[in-house]
């Protein structure tokens, strides 16, 4: 199905079918299908809260492959690339030449017909994304948003706004965000990943020039300070930076404050003291200096961004803090750092939130590909924590590689204390190490974009029954 028959089409369906249902960015899509009366179906490995709850909205959902659970007379498919190649529903659909669509193809479709805000980055786009979406809501900009994990501000990872405005996580995998074309672009971090598609750093690199050249005549592009994106066509788009204590619009006074992250703002479009926002650690300061750069460019106002910062809630499984008993001397955090920049970063926050607390980080590697790839800059932030339990690799869509285990990082730590476990083994690991006197002045990290999330539940449970 070429793309442009699809554009015509997108108001015309009637029955849509997800493989890959409960992906963060395809729930996303599914749900703004359901808010436009259409009938969603769809297929996904296992069941989840995630996909509980869309079956609770209103989606006839399955976690079988097998197609007779397809439905009659469905109008598009669309498919993650997460999907194996093998998947039996996708090939029947292919094999009957269904119209099959790309998630990516599809949210490009979307976009393509608003004013488009495309935020890019190996790391921090959900963080930015959501960020974005609640300032320019708080400032009277009615923006639908698709976002790439659960804003707590606005329990969902989907918004249906009124206005042309629309903004989107632009994610690299797969090369997915040169489907986009916006009219604001934000590039956050260019950290090396998925290598296992891009196949060395170079390609990668050049992917988020081939994106900052989709962007619009005439639009903007807000760059942090640093990254050098050689070879783009500045001349077609308005370029500036931003970052902690330099760029164009830049972030100083860095403070804590009973708790608090306070820092002022800088800008050529108007300072702005004393800003408060929930976030914590040095990269979210930096994600919330590009959000306001994007805020400021579409009219909002000083207060309302103090307003919206202040208020903002979070988002699920980024730097989510679980538990918190009430002398504050025992912290839990639920964070999805899967890289070894975000991981270090998210250690560094909690270091610098506690400073007279032991860390003691839980993490789950994600992808074989990887942990083979990043094997020294994982084993150097898991040396920041004071206790560090490293669990077996989550395969997620690979299959093992010979050789690629936990255990080649665990050897190349140098943290004297550190544990290596696995998924069966990690609560009765837990439960023998968290006595009362070890929790005592104890932040705990459990980290990863794996499945480590199902543990929060029990983790927390195990706090509450020791404390």
């Amino acid at each position: 199905m070429n793309t442009e028959g699809a554009k015509m089409e997108l108001n015309q369906l009637h029955k849509i079918y997800f493989i890959g249902i409960g992906g963060i960015g395809m729930s996303a899509l599914a749900r703004y299908f359901l808010g436009r009366g259409i009938e969603v179906h769809g297929y996904d490995r296992t069941e989840t809260e995630l996909t509980r709850d869309l079956a609770a909205e209103g989606m006839i959902i399955h976690y079988t492959d097998d197609v007779s659970y397809i439905p009659e007379s469905v109008d598009l498919v669309v498919f993650t690339p997460a999907v194996p190649k093998e998947h039996s529903e996708l090939n029947y659909f292919q094999a009957h030449q269904f119209p099959v669509l790309k998630r990516s193809e599809v949210l490009g479709l979307i976009s393509r017909g608003m004013k488009c805000v495309g935020v890019a980055g190996t790391h921090g786009k959900t963080t930015t994304s959501c960020l974005v979406t609640h300032l320019l809501r708080v400032g009277g900009v009615d923006a639908t948003a698709f976002l790439g994990g659960i804003s707590l501000s606005i329990g969902s990872n989907f918004v249906q706004g009124q206005s042309d405005w629309v903004v989107v996580e632009a994610d690299e995998f797969d090369r997915s965000f040169l489907r986009l074309s916006p009219d604001i672009a934000i590039i956050n971090s260019m950290d090396p990943d998925h290598l296992d598609i891009y196949g060395d750093e170079k390609t990668f690199r050049q992917a988020f020039r081939d994106y900052t050249r989709k962007v619009k005549v005439g639009g903007q592009v807000f760059k942090k300070q640093g990254l050098i994106l050689r070879g783009s066509k500045k001349q077609e788009a308005s370029w500036a930076t931003y970052g902690l204590k330099r760029g164009d619009y830049r972030a100083v006074n860095l403070r804590v404050e009973q708790g608090f992250f306070m820092f002022d703002y800088k800008s050529p479009k108007g300072d702005i003291l004393n800003i408060k926002t929930t976030l914590p650690g040095q990269h979210n300061i930096e994600n919330a200096t590009a959000a306001i750069a994007v805020a400021q460019q579409l009219g909002v106002s000083g207060e309302k961004v103090k307003e919206a910062l202040a208020t903002f809630k979070g988002i699920k499984r980024r730097f989510q803090i679980i538990y918190q008993n009430d002398s504050h001397q025992l912290t839990y955090i639920d964070d999805y750092a899967h890289h070894p920049t975000e991981l270090t970063a998210a250690i560094k926050a909690a270091r610098m939130l506690h400073p007279k607390h032991k860390l003691v980080g839980i993490f789950q590697p994600h992808l074989f590909s990887r942990t083979n790839d990043f094997q020294d800059g994982f084993a150097a932030a898991l040396d920041l924590l004071d206790d560090a339990i490293l669990m077996d690799i989550y395969p997620a869509r690979e299959l093992p590689m010979a050789g690629v285990t936990s255990e080649i990082l665990f050897d190349k730590m140098h943290n004297p204390s550190k544990t290596l476990t696995t998924k069966a083994e990690l609560m009765p690991l837990l439960r023998g190490r968290f006595t009362a006197e070890y929790l005592k002045n104890t932040t705990i990290l459990t980290l990863g974009a794996g499945d480590i999330d199902t543990f929060v539940e029990p983790i927390s449970a195990l706090l509450n029954d020791r404390l």
